[in-house]
């Protein structure tokens, strides 16, 4: 009985110092955001603009952390490795996290990966130097039907927005283009200045939000021309059928206890919310689509399936 009474009270004291520790999240430690993708580009800049907003609502430090690579593979395997305890998140960008389950056993768990809020929503594009003979989608597909592979394509990887894209652009205008990955937007448009490729896949909200003295838009692969790019045709006003985007946003490892995820969650809201937040985000032209954790989960499965339907055409590459 002794022993019944010390067990219990050990249990007792050991859930007690759990729940202690839950409500002290965070403490003076700083909070690791692991960034899939290279410094400078749309992610990274959505990152590090809001990290102060999320700040200021929690009382603690955000670092952030660059690990690109395998289309963010690298970056989910770290965040769901770390130590669940509220100190790593990470980003999470669709449609990369949902094409790599299709292509391959990825080295995280995906059930492990807890969907924090959704920021940004960026329909995607296809730029070149402004120089460039190419003036319009139309333009490059001529060239391209002439030139058969000689069209090379700056992509941030395997099943990326920009990837997609291109495979909708080849089957649709019915042409063979070149992908060449980087590690990032901002790798990729320094190779396209220095003319190592022909153009590059990027969302609009990074090309507006850049230095577009260097660069032109060839057209936008939304439904409807984007609010920050009105001027810019989509991709189905040229005759193509291309329709791709790129959702931005947060996760953290489910095994974190759930009333930390839903104090950084209402942290995030906040901040998105702050109208010193909305006028910086207007200023770097991140086109903000704020999604909670619920509603971002409830839309996945309808994006996972028509991603799903793009992805044959990678499968009838290999």
């Amino acid at each position: 009985m002794k022993h019944l009474i010390r067990n219990t009270a050990l249990a007792t004291s050991m859930l007690v110092s759990i729940g202690a520790a839950h409500a002290e999240w965070p403490t003076d430690r700083p909070i690791e955001m692991i960034v899939a993708f290279a410094p400078g580009g749309g992610t990274d800049v959505m990152h590090r603009t809001l990290a102060p907003y999320i700040e200021k609502e929690l009382g603690a430090k955000i670092t952030i952390l660059n690990r690109p690579g395998a289309s963010g593979e690298i970056a989910y395997t770290a965040m769901t490795q770390a130590k669940p305890d509220g100190y790593t998140l990470s980003s999470l960008n669709t449609p990369g996290f949902l094409t790599m389950q299709m292509d391959r056993k990825v080295r995280f768990d995906p059930k492990k990966v807890c969907l924090v809020a959704r920021i940004v929503e960026d329909p995607g594009s296809f730029i070149v130097q402004a120089k460039s003979q190419f003036n319009s989608l139309k333009d490059l597909v001529a060239y391209a039907k002439a030139n058969p592979g000689k069209v090379s394509v700056g992509t941030t990887g395997l099943g990326t927005d920009e990837h997609l894209a291109l495979l909708q652009l080849e089957k649709s205008a019915g042409i063979d283009l070149t992908p060449v990955t980087f590690n990032g937007a901002n790798e990729a448009r320094t190779a396209l200045l220095g003319g190592h490729i022909m153009a590059m896949g990027i969302n609009v909200g990074e090309f507006v939000g850049s230095e577009k003295s260097a660069f032109k838009a060839l057209g936008q692969f939304a439904d409807q021309r984007a609010v920050i790019a009105p001027d810019l045709p989509t991709a189905k006003e040229q005759g193509f059928d291309v329709i791709m985007s790129s959702e931005r946003g947060i996760a953290m490892n489910c095994d974190v206890p759930e009333a930390i995820r839903t104090k950084y969650s209402d942290a995030v809201k906040k901040a998105v919310d702050n109208p010193e937040f909305q006028e910086k985000a207007k200023q770097q032209s991140l086109p903000l689509s704020y999604r909670s954790s619920e509603e971002w989960n409830k839309e996945l499965p309808a994006r996972a399936e028509r991603l799903g339907e793009v992805w044959k055409l990678v499968k009838e590459q290999k």
